[in-house]
Parts: structure tokens; sequence; C-alpha cells
């Protein structure tokens, strides 16, 4: 049976000669749909089909903070205990990670934090965690598992959902390595190794080596890391 949608706030309500946004009617349904089903904890997850328009719209309804980008805070929903324990399971691995690429601890945790959404949204291989905290994906040269999930990648502006080959470790120390070695090792992230306390350098560097499609990548993991430096975690 298909449940009806909720009525929306009514603040949002038009009438008395207000018009509707063209942002706000094209993701009416949509929002509904999404209150319906209880969404709420992960707007900037991998499977969030909507414009920046949209997941903005969304959040506001679902009562979350929003980041500069239109999109929702990457700790949203998540509560600070949470994010705590996150940072404190994998600063040592962090720590062996930054070393090897020049940069802050911080910046490669908020790394983990932004694609793995605080350890909240991990990939999986089935029902098994594959601690891929970095949304690596296996190329053709990858020679260890691979587990296939949903994910959301950008083209030309628009998000589109697709089924993509993630890399698959037996723990996150593992995971970590491999994120290490195939950043210091890849000519098309040179530019992000040895930033330092440079987080936007090193998000800069990303995007241009087309480590992910998203276009407000880099301010999301910029902030992200600003955010995780200046708390006392």
């Amino acid at each position: 049976m298909t449940s009806a949608r909720p009525a929306l706030p009514a603040s949002f309500a038009g009438g008395g000669g207000s018009a509707f946004s063209a942002a706000f009617q094209s993701v009416q349904a949509d929002v509904a749909t999404f209150i319906a089903e209880g969404g709420g904890a992960s707007i900037a997850g991998p499977d969030t089909p909507l414009s920046a328009d949209g997941a903005a719209l969304r959040a506001r309804l679902a009562g979350l903070p929003l980041d500069g980008t239109g999109a929702a805070d990457a700790g949203a929903g998540i509560d600070g205990d949470a994010q705590q324990q996150f940072l404190a399971s994998i600063r040592p691995h962090a720590e062996a990670a930054a070393a090897k690429l020049g940069v802050s601890p911080d910046i490669v945790a908020a790394h983990a934090a932004l694609e793995s959404g605080w350890g909240q949204r991990p990939l999986r291989n089935g029902t098994a965690d594959t601690n891929n905290l970095f949304g690596i994906k296996a190329g053709s040269q990858w020679q260890g598992d691979v587990a296939a999930n949903m994910t959301t990648e950008y083209e030309h502006g628009a998000a589109v959902k697709k089924v993509e080959k993630f890399r698959s470790y037996p723990d996150q120390a593992t995971a970590f390595r491999d994120y290490a070695d195939m950043l210091a090792s890849n000519p098309r992230y040179q530019k992000a190794l040895n930033a330092g306390n440079d987080a936007h350098a090193f998000a800069s560097g990303l995007a241009r080596g087309g480590y992910a499609t998203d276009p407000a990548y880099v301010q999301k993991l910029s902030k992200l890391a600003a955010r995780i430096a200046r708390t006392d975690y």
C-alpha cells in the first residue's frame, strides 16, 4: 500500500499573493516523500538524488543546519559523542597516513569523516563493513576484494545515482595505508601532497585529480577539516 504524503509545514504554503519559487515547486513532491519515508540523518549522503536547492529545502524541513554550499553540514544528525568516538577510533591511522602525505592528521580525519558520514554510512559488502572510509573505487588494477554499492556522481552539474565497485578491506588500518599509498603514488594527486595544515590546498589537489565529482567537494572538505582542527576532541 502506498501511504499518503504528509502535508508540508504551513510556513511553506503559498497563497495571499505569494508564489512558490521555481526551486520549491521542483522539489515539493520529493521533499514530501522524503519526510514520509523518515529521512533526515544523511542529507548529503551517497543516496541523495536531490539538486542543491532540493537538499537545502529538505534540510530546512528536517531542521538540520546548512553549510555555505547549500548542502547540510557533514555532522548534521550525528551527535557529538559519535563524532568524538569516530575520531578517536581512527586517530592512529590518520596520523600514520598524514605523515606519509605531508598533511595534518586533522585533514585526513576530516576526509574520512566526510566520505563515510562520520563512520555512520559505511560501504558494505553484503552485511559486512568494507572499512572503505574514503570511498575509493576498485579500478582494473585493484587485486583485493570488491563490493558494489550505490553512489551519487555529478555529471554536468546534475546528481546521478549509479552502482559502482569499491575496494573492500579487512580492517581500517589496511584502508588507511591503501589510501595513503594511492594518493602518494598517483601523479594525479601530487598537488594534494605536502599541504601541511592547508586543507583547502589538499582538497583542491584532490578535486583537480578527479577524486570526487561533487562541485562543492573542496568547500565541504575544507570546512570540515577547519572544524575538526579547532575543536578539542
